[in-house]
Protein backbone atom coordinates (compact mmCIF):
# COMPACT_ATOMS: atom_id res chain seq x y z
CA UNK A 1 0.00 0.00 0.00
CA UNK A 2 3.24 2.47 1.07
CA UNK A 3 4.51 1.25 -2.32
CA UNK A 4 1.59 2.36 -4.44
CA UNK A 5 1.05 5.38 -2.51
CA UNK A 6 4.29 6.80 -3.47
CA UNK A 7 4.29 5.68 -6.76
CA UNK A 8 0.83 7.50 -7.26
CA UNK A 9 2.79 10.78 -5.62
CA UNK A 10 5.61 10.50 -7.82
CA UNK A 11 3.25 10.53 -10.83
CA UNK A 12 1.76 13.78 -9.66
CA UNK A 13 4.94 15.57 -8.94
CA UNK A 14 5.70 14.56 -12.29
CA UNK A 15 2.54 15.85 -13.83
CA UNK A 16 3.02 19.22 -11.69
CA UNK A 17 6.47 20.17 -13.50
CA UNK A 18 5.17 21.88 -16.95
CA UNK A 19 7.51 23.73 -18.31
CA UNK A 20 10.92 20.64 -20.08
CA UNK A 21 14.44 22.11 -17.85
CA UNK A 22 17.43 21.63 -20.41
CA UNK A 23 20.48 20.35 -19.29
CA UNK A 24 22.23 24.06 -18.74
CA UNK A 25 18.83 25.18 -17.13
CA UNK A 26 18.48 25.26 -13.12
CA UNK A 27 15.12 24.52 -11.55
CA UNK A 28 13.90 26.07 -8.52
CA UNK A 29 11.19 26.30 -5.81
CA UNK A 30 10.87 29.32 -3.73
CA UNK A 31 8.21 31.68 -2.55
CA UNK A 32 9.62 34.88 -3.54
CA UNK A 33 6.67 35.98 -6.44
CA UNK A 34 5.98 39.41 -5.90
CA UNK A 35 7.64 43.07 -4.92
CA UNK A 36 11.12 43.68 -3.92
CA UNK A 37 11.51 39.93 -3.82
CA UNK A 38 10.83 39.02 -7.05
CA UNK A 39 13.31 41.58 -8.48
CA UNK A 40 15.37 40.26 -6.22
CA UNK A 41 15.29 36.72 -7.79
CA UNK A 42 15.16 38.36 -11.05
CA UNK A 43 18.47 39.74 -10.32
CA UNK A 44 20.01 36.27 -9.68
CA UNK A 45 18.39 34.91 -12.77
CA UNK A 46 20.37 37.75 -14.93
CA UNK A 47 23.74 36.81 -13.35
CA UNK A 48 22.97 33.24 -13.91
CA UNK A 49 22.13 33.96 -17.49
CA UNK A 50 25.65 36.06 -18.01
CA UNK A 51 26.76 32.90 -17.11
CA UNK A 52 24.84 30.67 -19.58
CA UNK A 53 22.88 29.18 -16.92
CA UNK A 54 18.99 29.33 -17.40
CA UNK A 55 16.62 29.48 -14.62
CA UNK A 56 13.03 27.30 -14.51
CA UNK A 57 10.58 28.32 -11.50
CA UNK A 58 9.29 25.19 -10.21
CA UNK A 59 5.63 25.95 -10.01
CA UNK A 60 3.39 23.86 -8.17
CA UNK A 61 -0.41 24.66 -7.88
CA UNK A 62 -1.69 25.64 -4.73
CA UNK A 63 1.53 27.83 -3.39
CA UNK A 64 4.35 27.14 -1.81
CA UNK A 65 3.16 25.68 1.54
CA UNK A 66 2.07 22.01 2.56
CA UNK A 67 1.31 21.01 -1.27
CA UNK A 68 4.97 22.08 -2.35
CA UNK A 69 7.14 20.19 -0.06
CA UNK A 70 4.25 16.93 -0.66
CA UNK A 71 5.57 17.73 -4.27
CA UNK A 72 8.97 18.31 -3.79
CA UNK A 73 9.40 15.00 -1.75
CA UNK A 74 7.40 13.15 -4.68
CA UNK A 75 9.97 14.62 -7.04
CA UNK A 76 12.95 13.44 -4.78
CA UNK A 77 11.83 9.97 -4.14
CA UNK A 78 10.94 9.20 -8.32
CA UNK A 79 14.69 10.54 -8.91
CA UNK A 80 13.58 14.13 -10.65
CA UNK A 81 14.50 16.45 -7.94
CA UNK A 82 14.95 20.48 -8.95
CA UNK A 83 18.08 21.75 -8.69
CA UNK A 84 17.80 23.72 -5.71
CA UNK A 85 14.58 24.41 -3.16
CA UNK A 86 14.09 27.31 -0.28
CA UNK A 87 14.66 24.97 2.71
CA UNK A 88 15.86 26.21 6.15
CA UNK A 89 17.42 25.71 9.50
CA UNK A 90 16.68 21.99 10.94
CA UNK A 91 14.78 21.29 7.66
CA UNK A 92 17.72 20.68 5.82
CA UNK A 93 19.27 18.08 8.19
CA UNK A 94 16.09 16.51 7.63
CA UNK A 95 16.30 16.34 3.95
CA UNK A 96 20.17 15.86 4.17
CA UNK A 97 19.68 12.45 6.54
CA UNK A 98 17.21 11.23 3.67
CA UNK A 99 20.20 11.35 1.12
CA UNK A 100 18.64 13.61 -1.40
CA UNK A 101 20.72 16.83 -1.14
CA UNK A 102 23.56 17.31 -3.11
CA UNK A 103 27.46 18.05 -1.69
CA UNK A 104 28.57 21.66 -2.54
CA UNK A 105 31.86 21.64 -0.28
CA UNK A 106 33.86 22.15 -3.33
CA UNK A 107 32.29 25.31 -4.62
CA UNK A 108 31.91 26.55 -1.06
CA UNK A 109 36.07 25.73 -0.36
CA UNK A 110 36.86 27.29 -3.38
CA UNK A 111 34.96 30.89 -2.50
CA UNK A 112 36.25 30.48 1.12
CA UNK A 113 32.91 29.95 2.83
CA UNK A 114 34.40 29.14 6.16
CA UNK A 115 35.38 32.61 6.73
CA UNK A 116 32.94 34.54 4.98
CA UNK A 117 29.87 33.29 6.82
CA UNK A 118 30.02 33.02 10.80
CA UNK A 119 29.73 29.99 12.05
CA UNK A 120 26.32 29.94 13.14
CA UNK A 121 25.23 30.38 9.82
CA UNK A 122 27.37 27.93 8.00
CA UNK A 123 26.96 25.15 10.65
CA UNK A 124 23.17 25.35 9.59
CA UNK A 125 24.26 25.17 5.83
CA UNK A 126 26.35 21.75 6.24
CA UNK A 127 25.08 18.25 6.42
CA UNK A 128 27.88 15.92 8.21
CA UNK A 129 30.42 19.03 7.65
CA UNK A 130 29.66 19.16 4.07
CA UNK A 131 27.98 22.69 2.49
CA UNK A 132 24.67 21.30 1.04
CA UNK A 133 22.30 24.48 0.91
CA UNK A 134 23.90 28.47 0.24
CA UNK A 135 21.95 31.07 2.70
CA UNK A 136 20.77 34.10 1.12
CA UNK A 137 20.45 36.56 3.98
CA UNK A 138 20.13 36.93 7.88
CA UNK A 139 16.86 38.20 9.21
CA UNK A 140 16.67 39.70 12.80
CA UNK A 141 13.14 39.18 13.66
CA UNK A 142 13.19 40.76 17.27
CA UNK A 143 12.63 43.86 15.84
CA UNK A 144 9.87 46.07 17.33
CA UNK A 145 7.92 48.96 14.89
CA UNK A 146 6.61 52.22 16.13
CA UNK A 147 5.05 55.37 14.61
CA UNK A 148 6.58 58.28 16.66
CA UNK A 149 3.76 60.67 15.57
CA UNK A 150 1.93 58.29 16.97
CA UNK A 151 3.75 58.30 20.76
CA UNK A 152 4.09 61.98 20.38
CA UNK A 153 0.13 62.54 20.41
CA UNK A 154 -0.26 60.23 22.78
CA UNK A 155 2.49 61.46 25.51
CA UNK A 156 4.31 58.37 25.45
CA UNK A 157 7.62 57.02 24.81
CA UNK A 158 8.99 54.13 23.20
CA UNK A 159 9.63 51.20 25.78
CA UNK A 160 12.84 49.60 25.69
CA UNK A 161 11.07 47.18 28.57
CA UNK A 162 8.05 44.81 29.22
CA UNK A 163 6.69 46.67 32.10
CA UNK A 164 7.22 49.85 30.41
CA UNK A 165 5.72 48.53 27.31
CA UNK A 166 2.45 47.65 29.76
CA UNK A 167 2.46 51.35 30.89
CA UNK A 168 2.70 53.50 27.27
CA UNK A 169 0.62 50.58 25.43
CA UNK A 170 -2.11 52.22 28.00
CA UNK A 171 -1.02 55.54 27.13
CA UNK A 172 -1.63 55.01 23.58
CA UNK A 173 -4.98 53.02 24.25
CA UNK A 174 -6.00 55.73 26.19
CA UNK A 175 -5.58 58.16 23.40
CA UNK A 176 -7.44 56.27 21.12
CA UNK A 177 -5.00 54.25 19.10
CA UNK A 178 -4.27 50.64 18.94
CA UNK A 179 -1.28 50.24 20.80
CA UNK A 180 -0.31 47.17 18.90
CA UNK A 181 -0.70 46.07 15.38
CA UNK A 182 -0.81 42.56 15.48
CA UNK A 183 -2.15 39.80 12.78
CA UNK A 184 -3.93 37.05 14.33
CA UNK A 185 -2.31 34.28 12.96
CA UNK A 186 -0.22 30.74 14.55
CA UNK A 187 2.89 32.74 12.87
CA UNK A 188 2.65 35.79 13.93
CA UNK A 189 1.09 34.91 17.40
CA UNK A 190 4.38 32.48 17.58
CA UNK A 191 6.51 35.76 16.60
CA UNK A 192 5.45 37.82 19.55
CA UNK A 193 6.15 34.90 21.74
CA UNK A 194 9.13 34.28 20.51
CA UNK A 195 9.94 38.21 21.34
CA UNK A 196 8.57 38.20 24.89
CA UNK A 197 10.39 34.69 25.92
CA UNK A 198 13.68 36.59 24.80
CA UNK A 199 13.09 39.87 26.84
CA UNK A 200 12.11 37.85 29.80
CA UNK A 201 14.00 34.95 29.99
CA UNK A 202 17.22 36.03 28.43
CA UNK A 203 19.58 34.17 26.11
CA UNK A 204 20.06 31.41 28.61
CA UNK A 205 16.68 30.25 29.18
CA UNK A 206 15.79 30.85 25.49
CA UNK A 207 18.57 28.65 24.53
CA UNK A 208 18.12 25.91 27.10
CA UNK A 209 14.38 26.08 26.88
CA UNK A 210 14.13 26.39 22.77
CA UNK A 211 17.11 24.88 20.86
CA UNK A 212 17.93 22.55 23.70
CA UNK A 213 14.77 21.44 25.13
CA UNK A 214 15.80 21.15 28.28
CA UNK A 215 13.01 20.37 29.96
CA UNK A 216 14.30 22.13 33.34
CA UNK A 217 14.09 25.11 31.96
CA UNK A 218 10.77 24.44 30.48
CA UNK A 219 9.37 23.31 33.80
CA UNK A 220 10.45 26.72 35.21
CA UNK A 221 9.01 30.22 37.06
CA UNK A 222 10.16 31.33 33.91
CA UNK A 223 8.25 29.94 31.55
CA UNK A 224 5.08 31.12 33.46
CA UNK A 225 6.39 34.73 33.54
CA UNK A 226 6.58 34.70 30.04
CA UNK A 227 3.01 33.56 29.29
CA UNK A 228 1.89 35.89 31.86
CA UNK A 229 3.63 38.72 29.96
CA UNK A 230 2.31 37.66 26.80
CA UNK A 231 -1.23 37.23 27.81
CA UNK A 232 -0.76 40.73 28.87
CA UNK A 233 -0.51 41.69 25.78
CA UNK A 234 -4.29 40.49 24.90
CA UNK A 235 -5.86 43.53 25.53
CA UNK A 236 -4.16 45.91 23.43
CA UNK A 237 -4.76 44.65 20.58
CA UNK A 238 -7.75 45.49 18.32
CA UNK A 239 -10.87 43.60 17.68
CA UNK A 240 -10.10 42.78 14.10
CA UNK A 241 -6.93 41.37 14.72
CA UNK A 242 -8.26 37.33 13.70
CA UNK A 243 -7.05 37.00 10.48
CA UNK A 244 -5.14 39.45 9.79
CA UNK A 245 -2.01 39.66 6.99
CA UNK A 246 1.48 40.81 8.56
CA UNK A 247 1.58 43.56 6.60
CA UNK A 248 -1.99 44.87 6.99
CA UNK A 249 -0.89 45.07 10.67
CA UNK A 250 2.23 47.24 9.57
CA UNK A 251 -0.10 49.41 7.22
CA UNK A 252 -1.64 50.48 10.85
CA UNK A 253 1.26 51.76 11.88
CA UNK A 254 2.39 53.25 8.96
CA UNK A 255 -1.11 55.56 8.44
CA UNK A 256 -1.18 56.14 12.51
CA UNK A 257 -4.01 53.74 13.54
CA UNK A 258 -1.32 51.83 15.63
CA UNK A 259 1.73 52.71 17.69
CA UNK A 260 3.83 49.52 17.26
CA UNK A 261 4.25 46.59 15.98
CA UNK A 262 6.57 43.48 16.70
CA UNK A 263 7.68 41.98 13.81
CA UNK A 264 10.82 40.98 11.84
CA UNK A 265 12.91 43.32 9.28
CA UNK A 266 10.80 42.43 6.23
CA UNK A 267 8.15 44.80 7.49
CA UNK A 268 10.65 47.60 6.55
CA UNK A 269 9.83 46.99 3.24
CA UNK A 270 6.11 48.34 3.61
CA UNK A 271 7.22 51.36 5.36
CA UNK A 272 10.07 51.96 2.32
CA UNK A 273 7.01 51.25 -0.42
CA UNK A 274 5.07 53.32 1.57
CA UNK A 275 7.40 56.16 0.87
CA UNK A 276 8.41 56.77 4.59
CA UNK A 277 11.54 57.49 6.21
CA UNK A 278 13.65 55.77 9.12
CA UNK A 279 14.05 57.83 12.31
CA UNK A 280 11.15 60.37 10.97
CA UNK A 281 7.89 58.36 9.74
CA UNK A 282 9.15 55.74 11.47
CA UNK A 283 11.31 53.73 14.86
CA UNK A 284 12.83 50.50 14.39
CA UNK A 285 14.26 49.10 17.91
CA UNK A 286 14.61 45.60 19.68
CA UNK A 287 11.98 44.31 21.14
CA UNK A 288 11.25 45.18 24.48
CA UNK A 289 14.14 43.64 26.33
CA UNK A 290 16.12 42.17 23.82
CA UNK A 291 18.65 45.21 23.24
CA UNK A 292 22.15 43.47 22.26
CA UNK A 293 20.15 40.21 21.23
CA UNK A 294 19.53 39.16 17.81
CA UNK A 295 17.14 36.28 16.89
CA UNK A 296 17.86 34.72 13.49
CA UNK A 297 16.08 33.75 10.36
CA UNK A 298 17.91 32.92 7.81
CA UNK A 299 16.83 31.99 4.13
CA UNK A 300 18.67 29.58 1.92
CA UNK A 301 18.28 27.35 -1.15
CA UNK A 302 19.42 23.55 -0.43
CA UNK A 303 20.56 21.98 -3.45
CA UNK A 304 19.27 18.45 -4.64
CA UNK A 305 21.87 15.59 -6.13
CA UNK A 306 21.80 16.01 -9.85
CA UNK A 307 22.12 13.18 -12.40
CA UNK A 308 24.15 15.27 -14.87
CA UNK A 309 27.35 16.75 -15.13
CA UNK A 310 25.94 19.31 -16.68
CA UNK A 311 23.02 19.98 -14.16
CA UNK A 312 25.87 19.84 -11.09
CA UNK A 313 27.99 22.57 -12.89
CA UNK A 314 24.88 25.01 -13.72
CA UNK A 315 23.66 23.64 -9.62
CA UNK A 316 27.52 25.13 -8.88
CA UNK A 317 27.40 28.30 -10.70
CA UNK A 318 23.85 29.13 -8.97
CA UNK A 319 25.66 28.13 -5.51
CA UNK A 320 28.37 30.44 -6.44
CA UNK A 321 26.58 33.22 -7.36
CA UNK A 322 23.78 33.29 -3.83
CA UNK A 323 27.13 33.71 -2.19
CA UNK A 324 28.67 37.06 -4.47
CA UNK A 325 28.89 40.70 -3.02
CA UNK A 326 26.36 41.85 -6.04
CA UNK A 327 23.42 39.37 -5.22
CA UNK A 328 24.00 39.85 -1.11
CA UNK A 329 23.57 43.38 -1.49
CA UNK A 330 20.48 43.40 -4.25
CA UNK A 331 18.68 40.99 -2.51
CA UNK A 332 18.96 42.54 1.10
CA UNK A 333 18.50 45.83 0.21
CA UNK A 334 14.90 45.04 -1.53
CA UNK A 335 13.93 42.21 1.67
CA UNK A 336 15.00 44.30 4.02
CA UNK A 337 17.76 41.62 6.07
CA UNK A 338 21.33 41.99 5.79
CA UNK A 339 23.82 40.15 3.89
CA UNK A 340 24.65 36.65 5.54
CA UNK A 341 28.41 37.04 3.76
CA UNK A 342 30.44 39.22 6.66
CA UNK A 343 32.13 42.24 4.78
CA UNK A 344 29.41 43.34 2.52
CA UNK A 345 30.07 46.81 2.27
CA UNK A 346 27.20 48.99 4.03
CA UNK A 347 27.21 52.52 2.05
CA UNK A 348 23.70 51.25 0.84
CA UNK A 349 21.85 50.12 3.76
CA UNK A 350 19.98 52.06 5.79
CA UNK A 351 20.77 52.31 9.93
CA UNK A 352 17.59 49.71 10.71
CA UNK A 353 19.93 47.44 8.86
CA UNK A 354 23.30 48.83 10.46
CA UNK A 355 21.48 48.29 13.88
CA UNK A 356 21.21 44.86 12.58
CA UNK A 357 24.71 43.99 11.29
CA UNK A 358 25.70 45.59 15.04
CA UNK A 359 23.47 43.32 16.85
CA UNK A 360 24.44 40.59 14.69
CA UNK A 361 28.11 40.69 15.42
CA UNK A 362 28.10 41.73 18.95
CA UNK A 363 25.43 38.84 19.88
CA UNK A 364 27.18 35.99 18.27
CA UNK A 365 30.35 37.07 20.60
CA UNK A 366 28.12 37.56 23.64
CA UNK A 367 25.96 34.50 23.37
CA UNK A 368 22.86 36.03 22.53
CA UNK A 369 22.36 35.50 18.84
CA UNK A 370 20.21 32.86 19.22
CA UNK A 371 17.89 30.68 16.27
CA UNK A 372 14.12 31.75 15.48
CA UNK A 373 12.19 28.77 16.57
CA UNK A 374 9.37 30.58 15.63
CA UNK A 375 10.65 30.62 12.17
CA UNK A 376 11.80 27.25 11.83
CA UNK A 377 15.52 27.55 12.73
CA UNK A 378 16.02 26.50 16.09
CA UNK A 379 13.47 22.86 16.68
CA UNK A 380 12.58 19.90 14.72
CA UNK A 381 9.69 20.70 12.67
CA UNK A 382 7.16 18.71 14.74
CA UNK A 383 8.72 20.41 18.41
CA UNK A 384 8.27 23.83 16.36
CA UNK A 385 4.55 23.16 15.59
CA UNK A 386 3.75 21.76 19.16
CA UNK A 387 4.79 25.53 19.91
CA UNK A 388 2.98 27.58 17.64
CA UNK A 389 -0.14 25.34 18.26
CA UNK A 390 0.55 25.97 22.28
CA UNK A 391 1.66 30.10 21.54
CA UNK A 392 -2.06 30.72 19.33
CA UNK A 393 -4.01 28.70 21.38
CA UNK A 394 -2.78 30.57 24.18
CA UNK A 395 -2.95 33.71 23.01
CA UNK A 396 -6.70 33.64 21.74
CA UNK A 397 -7.96 31.92 25.02
CA UNK A 398 -8.39 32.97 28.47
CA UNK A 399 -5.97 30.30 29.95
CA UNK A 400 -4.40 31.30 32.64
CA UNK A 401 -0.10 31.39 32.64
CA UNK A 402 -0.10 28.48 34.29
CA UNK A 403 -2.18 26.25 32.28
CA UNK A 404 -0.28 28.04 29.15
CA UNK A 405 3.01 26.76 30.36
CA UNK A 406 1.72 23.83 31.65
CA UNK A 407 0.13 23.13 27.66
CA UNK A 408 3.09 23.96 25.91
CA UNK A 409 5.17 21.63 27.80
CA UNK A 410 3.25 18.67 27.54
CA UNK A 411 3.24 19.58 23.72
CA UNK A 412 6.60 19.79 23.36
CA UNK A 413 7.41 16.47 25.61
CA UNK A 414 4.83 14.90 23.19
CA UNK A 415 6.29 15.99 19.99
CA UNK A 416 10.11 15.23 21.01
Amino acid sequence: MKNNKLTTLAASALLATTTSVSAADVEVLHWWTSGGEAASVNYLKGKLSDAGVGWTDFAVAGGGGENAMTVLKSRAISGNPPTAAQIKGPSIQEWGDLGFLADIDGVAKQNNWDELLPAVVADVMKHEGKYVAAPVNVHRVNWMWSNPEVFRAAGATIPTTWDDFMVQAKKLQDAGYVALAHGGQPWQDATVFEAVVLGVGGADYYNKAFVEMDMDALNSDTTVEVFETFGNLRQFIDANAPGRDWNVATSMVIEGQAGMQIMGDWAKGEFKVAGKNVGTDFVCSAAPGTSGAHTFNVDSFAFFAQGTTAGTGAQNIMAAEILGTDFQTVFNLNKGSIPARLGVSRAEFDTCAHDSMDAFVASSSSGSLVPSFAHGMALPSAVAGAVVDSATNFFNSDQSAEEGAAQLVASMAAAM
